[in-house]
């Protein structure tokens, strides 16, 4: 959301405040600091093992007040977190106008990804602006009887994030990866990124198993993996991972860091959403170890592969793609479906034309 949040600043004609739940505290703020963007709300709600009732709760109960301070005409949530459909819900019920950023991403199965894919489908019903990020979404959308005439196709603003940042960050590289980079010298990297909650228990297990196999088989090789705070991840993945000398189990990373070490991968494995985005305009092959995709995209334009938390399977497509050369290519050189880097203008421009049209 932060492209987006400048492009309003810098319209004129809309008064744009901003407000977070901080659902995630330390991932937040480095954001927030790399985007120099300062909060107008912070409702501070992240707690130790907080769990999805009262976090959904106390979205909505502190929202109330926000909302009826501020008086919002559109009130803008993005994506599929628990966050996005507790404020679609508490704006809903002071009047105010949804809109909805990356709607349309669909699995059709409630419970995978959990509780993702729900929070989408509820904030859907909600909205009343639908900012799809491609013709699939908005395909799904009229699927669910949303009014074409509310469904604007933009791409993903994630792609505008990410393309106005690589430069910034290759020509200004943190301390972290000055360090980093030193410290690989030529070396193939691998980046892994895995939370997922369906992943949990003995999907974590394989994963770590197959990491394993792949670093001892490729020695050379250096596995990178933030390893995400969640003490259901952080189990398994020490346990498993934690002796293997060309794994390194880092701690989860700023924004910037995070996104040049992407760049500086040879390929990327994964259960999230975003990096199946963003990972293709890096030119970067993923591997996604989840059974069901809301990005079909990616796997039509053959910038992804599903593996699924099969051991076999991400080490097979592993070691493939680290050793044949045209297997690499061809997925790295492949036209990203998300986007344009012009996502952000597309939604303020369409928004400017809805109020002229109310």
């Amino acid at each position: 959301m932060a492209p987006l949040v400048k492009k309003f600043t810098e319209t004129v004609n809309f008064e744009t405040k901003v407000c977070v739940t901080a659902q995630h505290r330390e991932m937040l703020d480095q954001v927030l600091q790399f985007f120099e963007i300062s909060p107008d709300f912070d409702l501070d709600l992240m707690k130790p093992n907080q769990n999805l009732h009262r976090l959904t709760a106390e979205i909505i109960v502190q929202l109330k007040e926000v909302l009826e301070e501020f008086k919002p005409d559109y009130v803008y949530v993005h994506g599929d977190t628990t966050t996005s459909m507790a404020a679609s819900l508490a704006a809903f019920y002071t009047g105010a106008k949804v809109c909805h950023i990356e709607a349309g991403l669909r699995t059709f199965d409630k419970r995978s990804p959990f509780p993702e894919e729900m929070n989408r489908q509820l904030t859907g019903r909600i909205a009343d602006l639908h900012f799809a990020p491609t013709t699939t979404a908005k395909a799904n959308l009229l699927l669910e009887h949303i009014p074409e005439e509310t469904i604007i196709v933009t791409g993903n603003t994630v792609i505008d994030a990410l393309l106005g940042s690589v430069k910034k960050i290759n020509e200004q590289p943190s301390a972290w990866a000055a360090n980093f980079e030193s410290e690989l010298d030529d070396r193939q990297l691998v980046l892994v990124t895995g939370h997922r909650r369906e992943n949990h228990g003995e999907g974590f297990e394989r994963i770590c198993k197959a990491l394993k196999t792949i670093a001892q088989t490729k020695p050379e090789l250096m596995i990178v993996y933030p390893v995400h705070l969640n003490p259901k991840v952080q189990e398994p993945v020490n346990r498993i991972l934690g002796e293997v000398p060309n794994i390194q189990l880092i701690e989860p990373l700023a924004y910037q860091d995070f996104i040049w070490l992407m760049n500086r991968s040879a390929l990327i494995i994964t259960d999230s959403g975003g990096v199946q985005e963003e990972a293709p305009s890096l030119g970067k092959p993923v591997l996604v170890m989840r059974d069901t995709t809301e990005r079909p995209e990616a796997v039509e334009a053959g910038t992804v592969l599903l593996v699924g938390t099969d051991s076999k399977a991400i080490v097979r497509e592993s070691l493939n793609l680290l050793t044949n050369p045209k297997a690499f290519e061809k997925m790295s050189k492949r036209h990203n479906p998300y986007g344009d880097g012009q996502a952000c203008e597309r939604i303020v421009n369409a928004i400017q034309q809805h109020v002229l049209q109310s």
